[in-house]
């Protein structure tokens, strides 16, 4: 029996890649976007290459009627995988950013993957089988004047993904952050900033990234930064994180805070 994947902001860039390879598995799918013209030619051209079955689901996830709509499949159709990849991140400093700009990237990246994994979670969780794959990014380590915002909700999603994989260890289910930096998408368009003007010698395509995080998915791993050349950089990272946090549970203030 197929295995069913469910993508969000799969009508272009990471998230079409997505659904493209996981069509040449022979996984069916189940594909969510705002643009229902992309939606349509791609779940054509997928089913014809690939003989799978292929549903779109026309949502906007930064809206309730979006996200109830794909909770509700989450909730009453077996799906194996679960790809929250769909993200916004207008590059604006904090006082310049619109109200609705600012209210949709939290929706969209926090709000939304949030309910659409705890939607999921569950039947996998009795099926004892089943992967979680949120897409963050590299900005969850580093804030930038034009990305406090975007930064802030990607070090969401790794912490979040963080703690459900403890949660779910002993239980057959897989949860990865996926943390890409440059990939040459239309994000950057939409940020408001185009990717010419970036360096271009940092940028892999989105094949290149999709295919280095599956390669990470089928491994088993937890967090998958594919552009990381030097494996130690994250091993480092994280154990100085852990030695931070224990470094922290004194009960007392430190000597350098007490008044002189």
């Amino acid at each position: 029996m197929s295995k069913t994947a469910l993508i969000t902001g799969a009508s272009s860039g990471i998230g079409a890649v997505y659904a493209q390879r996981f069509a040449a598995r022979g996984h069916d799918l189940v594909l969510v976007a705002r643009r229902a013209d992309r939606l349509t030619d791609l779940a054509t051209q997928l089913q014809q290459a690939h003989g799978i079955s292929v549903r779109t689901i026309v949502a906007d996830l930064s809206s309730e009627d979006g996200m109830a709509t794909v909770e509700a499949v989450l909730r009453t159709k077996t799906i194996d995988i679960l790809v929250n990849n769909a993200g916004m991140g207008p590059i604006a400093p904090t006082a310049v950013m619109s109200d609705a700009d600012a209210a949709a990237t939290l929706t969209l990246n926090v709000t939304a993957l949030m309910r659409l994994t705890r939607a999921a979670l569950p039947a996998m969780r009795l099926r004892k089988s089943g992967a979680i794959v949120n897409v963050g990014s590299v900005m969850a380590f580093h804030a930038l004047p034009v990305s406090s915002l975007y930064s802030a909700t990607k070090a969401f999603v790794l912490t979040w993904s963080r703690g459900i994989q403890q949660e779910v260890k002993d239980e057959g289910v897989l949860v990865q952050a996926v943390l890409p930096a440059g990939t040459i998408t239309e994000f950057y368009d939409t940020a408001g900033v185009p990717i010419a003007n970036f360096d271009q010698s940092v940028f892999m395509t989105a094949e290149q990234l999709v295919d280095a995080a599956l390669v990470g998915l089928d491994r088993g791993e937890e967090v998958t930064l594919p552009s990381v050349h030097e494996a130690d950089l994250w091993a480092n990272y994280d154990a100085a994180r852990q030695n931070l946090f224990g470094g922290t549970q004194n009960g007392s203030p430190a000597a350098r805070y007490k008044a002189a």
